[in-house]
């Protein structure tokens, strides 16, 4: 921004503090470019209106010379004209440049060439795997990190109990990463504050000659405000952290050496505390299942967000892809609703993962495994009453398929 804005910005800060409503700007700010989504998110966490107001004004001065003109714009939008008058007078009058369009190179769709298995049917091992618009390349050795974050025994002051089982499953998911070709790295039992730090580690780390990267986490979970990703996840010390604040540090902004390349986060948590009873279906729909009488929920009441990543400022235009694309977040349940795990063997949804991986992922694309994961969960019955739902928030850009070890 021109030092000129700035200097208007600083000398109005105050009455912009007092007057200026930040609820009405948002839209404008984010379809005019002026600010990303997670910027407005750190606004928004500031709390209260006077806050916010002066967050916004504070970011306003590092998004660069076409901000001040398009803030005026969205003053006058939003029927803030007296705060528009008032950082017009006395400044040179602005003429708002055109943004340097950016030349469009469109890619050339080629099919993803296939192997026949000998029995004419599925695709087989020989299938050949290139980078398209059919399919992500996934064919480095090793394929990429995998971090499985398992909290299993949690600190008595945070009110949360043990989640026996969840050795089970992250033994389970370590085998079967280490099979599709992933350095898998394990941490067990994470505070808040370690969670993130592990986080962060994984986003500095070298990707470049990696296809794709792996979070798993076991945990207790809540529901929580949230506008892309739904959901929390516990630490043992009973402080969360937002599963879309979990995604942002491995999007394009945080880790440059994963752009472009499939994220997959898989999330054993529960999403808020509300049990599935179901509905009636005739009985060709489904086959039942039930679980064991010892199974358990991995459910916390809803809570609201407040932490947020700090975001660095965007450059001035140029060829991008939306901030949360190839990303996939799968959750063992519906948003909302509790996660059942048995102490024996495991939870529901890490089983059945693990099994439809083991039998499908050497001929079948992840989105359409987790489908079947979504089919054989549904299928189970906590205590012969309750029920659970799988589902997954999918900003894939193509086809993925991993590469099995033979």
């Amino acid at each position: 921004m021109d030092e000129i804005h700035k200097n208007i910005l600083q000398r109005n800060r105050s009455n912009l503090v007092k007057d200026l409503d930040p609820s009405k700007l948002y839209d404008g700010l984010l379809e005019k470019g002026i600010f990303t989504q997670d910027m407005i998110d750190e606004i928004q966490s500031a709390g209260t209106r006077r806050n916010q107001a002066r967050q916004l004004v504070q970011d306003l001065e590092t998004r660069g010379s076409r901000a001040f003109p398009l803030f005026l714009q969205c003053l006058q939008e939003t029927g803030q004209e007296s705060l528009a008058e008032l950082l017009q007078n006395g400044a040179p009058a602005v003429t708002l440049q055109p943004a340097t369009p950016t030349q469009v190179v469109r890619p050339v769709i080629q099919p993803l060439p296939f192997s026949k298995s000998p029995g004419g049917g599925k695709p087989g091992p020989g299938r050949v795997r290139r980078d398209s618009l059919q399919g992500y390349k996934m064919d480095a050795s090793p394929c990429g990190y995998c971090l499985i974050i398992n909290n299993m025994e949690f600190e008595p002051h945070s009110m949360l109990k043990n989640r026996k089982g969840s050795n089970i499953d992250c033994e389970k998911l370590e085998r079967r990463f280490k099979t599709l070709n992933f350095v898998v790295e394990v941490r067990t039992n994470l505070r808040q504050k370690q969670i993130k730090h592990e986080l962060l580690t994984l986003s500095k780390k070298d990707h470049s000659q990696y296809d794709c990267c792996v979070v798993i986490m076991l945990s207790h979970g809540t529901e929580v405000n949230h506008n892309r990703f739904p959901g929390a996840v516990y630490g043992v010390d009973g402080q969360y952290v937002p599963v879309q604040h979990i995604t942002n540090y491995l999007n394009g902004q945080h880790c440059p050496s994963l752009q472009g390349k499939p994220k997959l986060f898989f999330i054993q948590a529960c999403g808020g505390d509300e049990r599935d009873m179901g509905f009636e279906v005739s009985p060709d729909e489904v086959e039942p299942s039930s679980g064991g009488m010892d199974d358990q929920t991995d459910a916390i009441p809803m809570s609201s967000s407040s932490d947020s990543l700090s975001m660095s400022d965007e450059p001035d235009a140029r060829p991008t892809l939306p901030t949360p694309s190839d990303i996939l977040v799968s959750y063992s349940t519906f948003p909302g609703y509790v996660s059942w795990r048995e102490t024996q063997s495991g939870s529901w949804y890490v089983q059945t993962l693990d099994c439809i991986l083991e039998e499908n992922a050497a001929t079948v694309d992840l989105v359409t495994m987790l489908m079947m994961v979504n089919n054989e969960v549904s299928q189970n019955s906590a205590k012969g009453l309750y029920k659970q739902m799988p589902g997954s928030f999918n900003f894939l850009r193509k086809l993925l398929y991993f590469r099995t070890q033979t």
